[in-house]
């Protein structure tokens, strides 16, 4: 069915804009007069959606995490009510904010509509619902409890959208200090450090100290040679992100990131936190464990944990359990695979897998803010110990001019 895009007045005369789904403009325009609000604007969203779908332009525009977690409240508040499927996507569509998302919701309410089932209409959107979305809407229309996977699909949503903002907000300050720290090097050795020279070569008696005659040495190949330090830093890095995306350089950056002092532990509780917690989402879901286990691979962000996962998920096909295979990996911490043992014995994996999660988060917020503590002295000391060697290679030279000039 057709979706129109409106815009008109209500009965107070106030600006009110929305969609609505009806056969063609002309109902679509009686439908809306029925409740009292005169059309001044109506196109057809189904047609505009179709157009951006064929140019590609689609695939470019992304949908916030909050938008697509909101969305999937509202969806499961709907259907938990009894609302019919269609009627929900529906009603969604209209409430969501997010126009790509709309248009999706809106396509995937028509393809639900003609017998599609859920999971594969939105199969159709890789770009804004991912594996794990697809696979937690199909165990929950196999098993009934649609309503109640998507609640729990909102709150894994949010609680990955966390995680992952925490990290990013602990690197945003050494980020920016490297900037700062960058571009004020820059400014002191192609602008202030070449006029300081200037006035000690006037003097050739002045024998400058090894400190000082590096820092200039320094100083003049920047000025003679700042496209060259230019084009290798840029060669530098464009040889390692080619080299970190290959198989086989991707598989040697993760297991180096491990071993890192400091950040190696973190890289490896980040990967276990996701791992974990994914899991537990997917298996209460009602996601089969062989299913589970091909999922959870793709989100550790990690290819040594992963191909660690791929192992542990063959030798469970073969009737092994969880924890054994995953301990005989290496890449997974004892509480880890204790944890996992006591919930396979139990019956209760799903119960211990969101302990362990828990615990794995608040692991990484603390550690995150410690190293967020300890970058901010650590980029300070770096950046005064630079311009204390600058200031001394040139306050010395100073004093051994003023002691010439005098004599």
């Amino acid at each position: 069915m057709p979706i129109f895009e409106y815009r008109g007045l209500n009965a107070q005369g106030r600006n009110i804009k929305g969609t609505i789904d009806s056969d063609s403009a002309k109902t679509a325009r009686a439908k809306l007069k029925k409740d009292g609000i005169y059309v001044v604007d109506l196109a057809d969203k189904t047609k505009v959606a179709k157009k951006v779908k064929g140019t590609g332009a689609r695939s470019t525009r992304r949908v916030g995490v909050q938008d697509l977690s909101m969305m999937t409240r509202q969806l499961a508040t709907l259907l938990k009510a009894n609302v019919p499927l269609v009627e929900s996507l529906s009603a969604v569509a209209e409430q969501v904010q997010n126009e790509t998302l709309s248009e999706a919701i809106s396509d995937i309410k028509g393809m639900v509509n003609e017998g599609a089932t859920l999971h594969k209409s939105i199969a159709k959107y890789p770009k804004i619902f991912n594996k794990i979305y697809i696979s937690m809407c199909e165990a929950g229309e196999t098993s009934g409890t649609l309503d109640v996977i998507l609640i729990r699909l909102a709150e894994f949503t949010e609680a990955q959208a966390a995680l992952n903002s925490k990290i990013r907000g602990a690197m945003v300050y050494p980020v920016l200090m490297l900037f700062i720290s960058s571009g004020l090097l820059a400014v002191l050795f192609t602008f202030v450090i070449p006029k300081v020279m200037a006035i000690f070569q006037s003097e050739p008696s002045l024998v400058l100290p090894w400190y000082s005659q590096a820092v200039f040495a320094i100083s003049d190949f920047m000025l003679a040679y700042w496209y060259v330090l230019l084009i290798a830093i840029g060669l530098v890095v464009f040889i390692f992100l080619a080299w970190k995306r290959s198989p086989g350089g991707s598989v040697q950056w993760d297991a180096v990131s491990l071993k890192f002092p400091i950040f190696g532990k973190l890289v490896r509780t980040v990967a276990v936190s996701r791992f974990t917690r994914t899991l537990a989402t997917l298996l209460a879901g009602g996601v089969p464990m062989l299913g589970a286990m091909g999922i959870v691979r793709n989100v550790v962000n990690n290819e040594v944990i992963a191909r660690a996962v791929d192992e542990a998920r063959d030798n469970i096909s073969e009737g092994e359990s969880i924890a054994g295979p995953l301990k005989k990996s290496g890449q997974f911490p004892p509480l880890v695979i204790h944890m996992i043992n006591i919930g396979e014995k139990t019956g209760e994996l799903e119960t211990m897998l969101t302990q362990v999660s828990d615990s794995y988060d608040f692991q990484v917020k603390v550690e995150v803010d410690s190293l967020a503590s300890l970058m901010e002295p650590l980029m300070i000391v770096i950046m005064g110990g630079v311009i204390a060697v600058i200031v001394f290679s040139i306050m010395m030279p100073m004093f051994e001019l003023l002691n010439l000039g005098g004599g």
